[in-house]
């Protein structure tokens, strides 16, 4: 599974952006997808995963900004981040369990799949 994200970039504090993370590969789309950060001199931290039935876990300082979405046709997951904060500066990186597991995870050991990430920054 090859992983490729996409849409980060420089927004001021209140903005908005939308991540996307593309799957690709002979194996199949994973089922359990998500999203972790890592910010300057921190870290990765999990922010959120998706399951294939689009069931959704999120990290409590996401408090209710951020949205993520799938579109199965596509392979592709959403994350739509809105009220950013410059606290959210992180480069994002998508991460996607094996194509069998169905159980999602905040542990980034539980993602065998990583994308190449994607820088955010968040002005003041």
């Amino acid at each position: 599974v090859q992983l490729q994200a996409s849409g980060g970039g420089l927004v001021q504090a209140g903005g908005s952006l939308r991540l996307s993370c593309a799957a690709s590969g002979r194996s199949g789309s994973p089922n359990v997808m998500g999203w972790f950060r890592q910010a300057p001199g921190k870290e990765r931290e999990f922010v959120v995963a998706i399951s294939g039935d689009t069931h959704t876990i999120y990290a409590d300082f996401v408090k209710g900004r951020y949205t993520i979405s799938r579109d199965n046709s596509k392979s592709t997951v959403y994350l739509q981040m809105n009220s950013l904060e410059p606290e959210d500066t992180a480069v994002y990186y998508c991460a996607a369990r094996g194509t069998a597991i169905t159980v999602m995870t905040r542990t980034s050991r539980g993602y065998a799949y990583w994308g190449q990430g994607t820088l955010v920054t968040v002005s003041s």
